[in-house]
């Protein structure tokens, strides 16, 4: 059934794309205005300097475009300049400058994004579970993180909204959402360079180029390049650790636009990352092969090969407008994307087979969205619009852990298939009226439909596994074998109210309300389910509701502040919020026993409620002679009021030992820089620094893992030649080489109502050595929980880089 569904997704692409296409061209021809293309020229304008005055900066986080000073949401907006100035290399390192926002390539991958906004996010990418920070390319929502850390290229703007977007944006956009928009193509031809090399052997090259069919069609397209030697060296395969290797392509078809009566967009991507497997570094002496902790937190001894890393994903969208006159414009935005992940993740970080997990992501989605706004320059502007996502997620992996009869069973492998499928529908409605010319407000609803169908296999093999990855071996048990579905439905609104006493000044208070997708644990044991009405038969139904967990929401109150003063030169936005979580989400998955076979079972509740308030804050300023200074702030007080395990088989609130992952307290940055025209040339330098607090990487404190608070330092020097066309640029990142984690695995034993990591008992060593009888253990010390090596391994985010950019523009 489930091919039969996918092979059909494609058709159902065209289908839809062709009706949206049939519909924006059965519209009657109106006047367009230039006023897009002047507010995208005007954007893009925008340099790092130059930022001071909020009247020069657009943003479209309403889904219209509009001055970043008039939106009562708060909004960092980084201009195309802005990033080419700071050397970004990919959509993470905004999160840099961005108050409470965490954006980091996801555990023992360079391409699956792990995001978290106010506190509020998912990092883990397994089918079934969602996503809490919404990633938008080019209005396209990606329904999976795989494929998300979005290489900077070809690029408009880059907007991070914080705060639920569950009105305009939709579903799993309960944290925020980060939006990615592309350049559209000039009118005239056009082609643009760049190359860079750098430390690690870093050598990229990215190369756009555009020409006009004719007055009214436009063709064009940009090719990448990407790659760069590792930190550090896998010493059991012979590869490079932290490596890059990609190929990326964009290509589009514009037509209309400029004063024509409508626009139309076709555009199609494609990105190859062929990236060694990135290795985990040990933190602890492994217990048996007594292999020691390296000195080069870069290196790896993990042995797993198998499958190939290799990520590939690709997509088209269609994006038309058109005016329909009185004010009216109509928007279709069709899309189809697949992307398909092969990775092999070496949990204990060793050349023996103690905890290896090869794994599969294969993702496909189909959307479709329709808009009427309207605007006609009076009190009232608005829009209404529809919504469907028809997606499936397949997850496939292998755990594979060592046995205490290694002559006999020389490894024992769990296999996992979680296949999601996703269909949604949505209606939304969001308009604001000007009630004078200093009060408006503005409110609008989103009612979504969302249908969740799961096939979730988990079986238990000896000598060998699935065949999904390697030789087939023999099933010894079944923990989980369902199929079943869910249907949920939520009605998230927003409201707003803004007082300008001048054009260059809005005070607001807002609410609004978003939600994350509930479904089915993949990881869950469907053995363990209870008999809930003591017939002595586990059902189906007992089953779904033991595997099944209910979507997440937020409440979220917010007043703010933003300002442009001295003449523009200054800019300020302030913010205050508070946000009621309930029914969070909690994935994950702990080392358990299942019919006398061990496991790792998912432990997926609806189990907690917390309380997030906080303040942020967000500045730049013209300081003369060509200097400027910008910087934000970020407070954020994450605490949760209540969390919900079963100690044993006693519901327990465990809430005072658990902390807000991913969200450090304090969030800060400084940029100081330079903008002046030197020798018929333009000079820019910047010197920046960026602080994140202590950051938790899972609700359960770990002293390994978790990261304490660190500053990182980095500089830039761009100067523009003569004439405009050639640029040179010098970029340092993280220039005092600060060694931080990033993320990481804890499978050690541990308290189950504290957390903490729990000594060897005289007691339970013979059970261990029973267990692991090759291993190596001292009462008194820390011991594994699962496997017999011990797995607490990390990833660090990367050291110092230097790189040279030389950039060429016809």
């Amino acid at each position: 059934m489930r091919s039969s569904k996918r092979s059909s997704v494609a058709v159902r692409a065209g289908l839809m794309a062709g009706a949206g296409f049939a519909a924006f061209m059965a519209v009657p021809a109106a006047a367009q205005t230039a006023g897009d293309e002047e507010a995208d020229a005007e954007a893009a304008a925008t340099a790092a300097g130059e930022t001071g005055n909020g009247n020069l900066i657009t943003v479209t986080a309403r889904r219209r475009e509009e001055r970043l000073i008039d939106v009562p949401i708060s909004v960092t907006s980084f201009s195309g300049d802005q990033l080419e100035n700071l050397g970004a290399v990919d959509i993470t390192e905004v999160a840099q400058f961005t108050p409470n926002v965490t954006l980091e390539p996801s555990r023992a991958t360079n391409s699956t994004l792990s995001a978290f906004i106010r506190g509020i996010g998912q990092q883990d990418p397994v089918s079934g579970f969602e996503q809490g920070v919404g990633i938008y390319l080019d209005d396209v929502y990606l329904n999976r993180p795989q494929a998300a850390v979005l290489e900077i290229y070809d690029v408009e703007r880059i907007e991070v909204l914080r705060g639920p977007q569950g009105t305009l944006y939709g579903r799993n956009t309960i944290g925020g959402a980060v939006k990615y928009v592309s350049r559209r193509l000039p009118q005239d031809a056009a082609f643009k360079a760049k190359a860079s090399y750098g430390t690690y052997n870093l050598a990229e090259g990215v190369v756009t180029a555009s020409v006009p069919v004719n007055d009214l069609i436009r063709v064009g397209g940009s090719v990448a390049r990407l790659s760069r030697g590792g930190f550090g060296d896998n010493l059991t395969l012979g590869v490079e650790n932290y490596n890059k290797d990609i190929w990326a392509g964009r290509a589009s078809f514009e037509m209309g636009g400029y004063g024509e009566p409508g626009f139309i967009r076709i555009q199609g991507d494609y990105t190859k990352d062929k990236s060694n497997p990135r290795g985990g570094h040990r933190l602890i002496t492994g217990y048996v092969t007594g292999a020691p902790v390296l000195d080069n937190v870069y290196d790896t001894r993990g042995g797993l090969a198998d499958p190939e890393q290799e990520v590939e994903s690709y997509g088209v969208s269609m994006q038309a407008e058109l005016e329909l006159g009185g004010g009216f414009t109509f928007r279709s935005i069709s899309a189809w994307r697949k992307d398909d992940s092969s990775t092999p993740i070496d949990f204990d970080a060793l050349a023996t087979v103690d905890f290896d997990v090869p794994g599969v992501y294969l993702n496909e989605q189909l959307s479709q969205e329709l808009q009427v706004l309207y605007d006609n320059g009076g009190p009232l502007t608005g829009l209404i619009g529809a919504y469907y996502l028809d997606a499936q997620a397949d997850t496939l992996f292998e755990s594979r852990l060592y046995t205490s009869l290694p002559t006999l069973l020389p490894q024992l492998t769990g296999f996992t298939a979680a296949l999601v499928d996703t269909e949604t529908y949505a209606v939304f409605a969001d308009a604001t009226l000007d009630i004078t010319d200093r009060i408006s407000i503005s409110a609008g609803g989103r009612y979504t439909w969302d249908r969740r169908d799961a096939d979730i296999t988990k079986q238990n093999y000896i000598l060998g596994g699935s065949g999904a990855f390697g030789a087939q071996g023999i099933v010894i048990g079944t923990d989980t074998d369902f199929e079943g579905s869910a249907e949920f439905e939520k009605f998230t609104p927003r409201a707003s109210i803004s007082f300008k006493p001048t054009p260059d000044h809005n005070i607001y208070a807002s609410y609004s309300k978003g939600f994350k997708g509930g479904g089915f644990d993949p990881r869950g044991v469907g053995a363990n389910a209870p008999d809930l009405n003591s017939d002595t038969i586990v059902s189906d139904d007992e089953v779904a509701a033991f595997l099944s967990f209910e979507p997440e929401q937020v409440d979220s109150y917010e007043i703010g502040y933003k300002g442009s003063l001295a003449d523009g030169r200054v800019s300020i936005a302030v913010a205050g919020f508070y946000a009621d979580y309930t029914d969070v989400q909690i994935p994950g998955s702990e080392a358990c026993v299942v019919a006398g076979v061990p496991t790792f079972c998912g432990t997926v509740t609806n189990a907690g409620k917390a309380t997030f308030k906080g303040i942020e804050f967000e500045g730049s300023a013209r300081l003369g002679a060509g200097f400027s200074l910008s910087g934000s702030v970020g407070y954020i007080d994450a605490e949760y009021d209540e969390y919900i395990t079963n100690i044993g088989a006693t519901p327990t609130d465990v809430s005072q030992y658990r902390e807000v992952q991913n969200t450090p307290k304090w969030t800060g940055s400084a940029t100081l820089a330079y903008n002046a025209p030197i020798g018929n040339g333009d000079l820019y330098a910047g010197a920046s620094a960026t602080y994140r607090g202590k950051t938790f990487q899972f609700e359960i404190p770990n002293p390994y893992l978790d990261q304490d608070g660190f500053a990182l330092f980095n500089a830039d020097i761009v100067y523009t030649l003569p004439g405009g066309r050639v640029t040179i640029g010098l970029h340092g990142k993280n220039l005092f080489d600060k060694r931080y984690k990033t993320s990481g695995y804890p499978f050690m034993a541990a308290d189950p109502t504290t957390g903490e990591l729990l000594p060897l008992t005289a007691a339970a060593a013979p059970v261990l050595a029973a267990t692991c009888p090759a291993g190596t253990y001292t009462v008194g010390e820390i011991y594994p929980a699962l496997g017999c090596e011990g797995t607490l391994t990390t990833f660090y985010g990367n050291p110092r880089e230097v790189f040279l950019t030389v950039g060429f523009k016809l």
